[in-house]
């Protein structure tokens, strides 16, 4: 099986959406006076990887059947996937300082409110189960779209992670 290598123009159209990625994100956390700055910066050169370079969607229609999916199981990095939406033109980047605000979507933790989150994460050790669950959805479904979970290092010693683990390799998932 052939790897696709991204050309080195391409690793820096990444590395500018990442450095974007965590500015949006600091500012957001700032603006809101909380939130966790650090956990989005470290997970932003990952999500620039896989939103703008594997991922398959139709940033107009996030949940229809064939598109890509992306749990983000630590979900207190939630500002670094709005900032990853609002790159895509679904959140305005304006919008991203309502971060945690009472009349606001973008809540500290990811909810399924909005179009592009199919289930909200927060409790750490549950994002890969549901990963899981997604991954065997578009399976049973017929389609090849895929689940990206990003998990968190805090949340690798759940028992729920270990259990879906294994029943992803018994199920070659």
């Amino acid at each position: 099986m052939a790897v696709s290598v991204p050309t080195d123009a391409r690793l820096l159209a990444l590395e500018d959406i990442a450095t974007q990625l965590r500015i949006d994100s600091v500012r957001a956390t700032t603006a809101a006076g909380s939130g966790h700055p650090s956990s989005c910066a470290s997970a932003a050169d990952l999500v620039a990887a896989v939103f703008f370079d594997a991922m398959r969607i139709d940033p107009d229609h996030p949940r229809d059947p064939v598109s890509d999916r992306f749990v983000l199981s630590k979900g207190h990095a939630a500002p670094l996937l709005y900032a990853a939406w609002a790159a895509l033109g679904v959140v305005d980047r304006h919008d991203l300082a309502q971060l945690r605000q009472i009349d606001s979507d973008l809540e500290g933790h990811p909810t399924p409110r909005l179009a592009f989150v199919d289930v909200a994460t927060g409790s750490l050790g549950q994002g890969l189960s549901v990963g899981l669950g997604l991954a065997l959805g578009a399976r049973y479904a017929g389609t090849d779209a895929r689940t990206f979970v990003l998990m968190g290092d805090g949340e690798i010693a759940e028992g729920a992670v270990w259990e879906a683990a294994q029943l992803a390799a018994h199920d070659k998932v």
